[in-house]
């Protein structure tokens, strides 16, 4: 049977409590969003929530929900500084509050696709001076950027949601001096591996079997752990030479 948009809209909420409840990360509630919104039957919506407990009761939809009410006792922000050094967060890891990012002469990245949101909206306060902030987001959110910026650039390079759906919201305050802000998306982002529980969930929708679970190949001999550091920096600097060509200078 063909769902309803009313049962569209229903399965949005459920996903968006789950998210805030720490079932669901931000990469998981944006696909799944998506998908909801995409569904044609029941039995499309019911294989985007049957790993999530029912909803508790009919509530009324809103485009986005208040933010939260920032904590006492002085902890209302959460912050990553780097002053002439990097400073990175990515992986999992939970975000129950307003983000403070503050690069001097230095490098803050923060990648949300496998946080757990435990808010409505994800609110970041940036601020760049010599320096750059790297926000990267799921592709299929929505993104509101304001602030000011003198002899900088802020931008945004992300794949939104289209028109009409209730997406989650990623809201940023961007203050720059010589410096640069941006937010990006998966699709201009270094992908991330998948769990094998994932792969495995995929697989099994998609397919209906399993394959053998992969072996991973032994590090070769004299395998540095830092090589991902340097091969991360160099990647950032060839990008940036190019933004300076499509800059003009």
């Amino acid at each position: 049977m063909r769902v309803s948009d009313a049962e569209r809209e229903a399965a949005v909420e459920l996903l968006r409590v789950a998210s805030v409840e720490g079932r669901l990360t931000l990469g998981e509630l944006t696909e799944r969003t998506e998908a909801a919104y995409t569904a044609v039957t029941h039995a499309d919506l019911a294989a985007l929530t049957s790993d999530l407990p029912p909803a508790q009761g009919p509530g009324p939809a809103h485009a986005h929900a208040p933010a939260p009410v920032r904590p006492e006792g002085g902890r209302a922000r959460r912050w990553l500084v780097a002053v002439m050094s990097e400073s990175k967060r990515r992986g999992k890891w939970r975000i129950d509050r307003e983000l403070g990012a503050a690069a001097v002469m230095g490098e803050v990245t923060i990648d949300l696709r496998q946080a757990e949101v435990r808010t409505d909206v994800v609110d970041i306060f940036a601020t760049a001076v010599m320096g750059s902030v790297k926000i990267i987001v799921p592709d299929g959110v929505d993104v509101e950027i304001d602030g000011f910026v003198f002899m900088g650039e802020k931008k945004v390079q992300v794949i939104e949601a289209p028109e009409g759906m209730r997406a989650p919201l990623v809201r940023v305050r961007a203050y720059a001096l010589m410096g640069e802000i941006k937010v990006v998306g998966d699709s201009r982002a270094r992908p991330i591996e998948k769990a094998w529980a994932a792969w495995k969930e995929h697989w099994q929708r998609a397919y209906g079997e399993l394959p053998e679970r992969p072996r991973l190949p032994l590090p070769p001999h004299g395998w540095d752990p830092r090589r991902e550091e340097r091969w991360e920096r160099r990647e950032r600097r060839a990008q940036e030479r190019e933004e300076r060509r499509d800059r003009g200078y």
